[in-house]
């Protein structure tokens, strides 16, 4: 005979599990452990010391924008992804109290420390306010290039901070995040079709269709992953590199999956995680060389 507590339990524990994946994307949690991954992928493969503050200001820097995003998004998010509108409607301000003190501490604390271009910190919310309200957004494929340029930034900002910005290795990583960023956001519209067309948004997929969209994505994970080869192959940069193909397999896999039916876990947690996925694979990687 059947346990019914036994048949029960694996069902619980995958609901606890979903839930606490929703909490880490519904707070900017996980995004914000995925741009500072970004830097953890920098420090490992351009060389450079450990040191927690750029890991610090990068996680408040992306907790408090990605926060503000949500209260000026909200309306839309009611119609693409209500249960994120609900999360933001029920904790936001404890949320959006969090990511101000976090951001306003950052910059508090670079400029008590002198850190180089602490005043450059104000530039995150100069961009989201106009990604939000200045109709960036509503410009087809700007928005998609202002996100992957926005997280370009984060490895130039990691050479900036320890004066090596112009080194081959940091100017490489900052394309290649662009670049793979980019593609991401595109992607990241498919789940918005409906609700950003009703809004007047002009987005690749609701242009081009679903189809379009995921082989023109395919297409340009492609070209990029052959960038990647052809820089290692003439000497542009070391061998080493060759570990961030790994990020083009991923985003290769999950993009025949982007559907508008996909909730937020594929998104949020799959998606935004390729560059989580990436830190621990180089992390993993610089260890085991160890």
């Amino acid at each position: 005979m059947t346990n019914p507590t036994a048949t029960h339990r694996p069902r619980r524990w995958l609901s606890s599990v979903t839930g606490a994946l929703r909490f880490l994307v519904h707070s900017n949690l996980f995004i914000s452990l995925a741009t500072v991954s970004v830097v953890v992928t920098t420090v490992v493969l351009a060389g450079l010391p450990l040191d927690p503050l750029p890991f610090f200001i990068v996680f408040a820097v992306t907790m408090f924008v990605y926060t503000v995003n949500r209260f000026t998004d909200i309306e839309e998010d009611e119609r693409n992804v209500p249960r994120r509108a609900a999360f933001t409607r029920r904790y936001g301000r404890l949320w959006l109290a969090a990511g101000v003190v976090l951001y306003l501490g950052s910059i508090a604390l670079a400029v008590a420390l002198g850190v180089p271009g602490a005043g450059y910190l104000v530039l995150p919310l100069v961009v989201a306010l106009l990604y939000s309200t200045g109709g960036l957004k509503r410009v087809f494929l700007v928005k998609n290039l202002v996100v992957g340029a926005a997280w370009g930034l984060l490895p130039l900002g990691v050479g900036y901070y320890y004066q090596q910005l112009w080194t081959i290795e940091v100017l490489f990583l900052a394309g290649y995040v662009t670049a793979m960023i980019t593609i991401a956001a595109v992607i990241f519209d498919v789940k918005d079709i409906e609700g950003d067309r009703e809004e007047g948004i002009a987005t690749v997929p609701n242009t081009l269709g679903l189809r379009w969209t995921r082989l023109l994505s395919q297409a340009a994970n492609v070209v990029v992953a052959a960038a990647v080869v052809a820089l290692v192959r003439t000497g542009v940069v070391s061998v080493d590199f060759l570990v961030v193909l790994a990020m083009n397999g991923y985003v290769g896999a999950y993009i025949p999956f982007a559907t508008p039916d996909r909730g937020p876990l594929f998104y949020g947690f799959i998606v935004d995680g390729e560059h989580v996925f990436l830190a621990a694979l180089v992390v993993a990687l610089e260890v085991a060389v160890w």
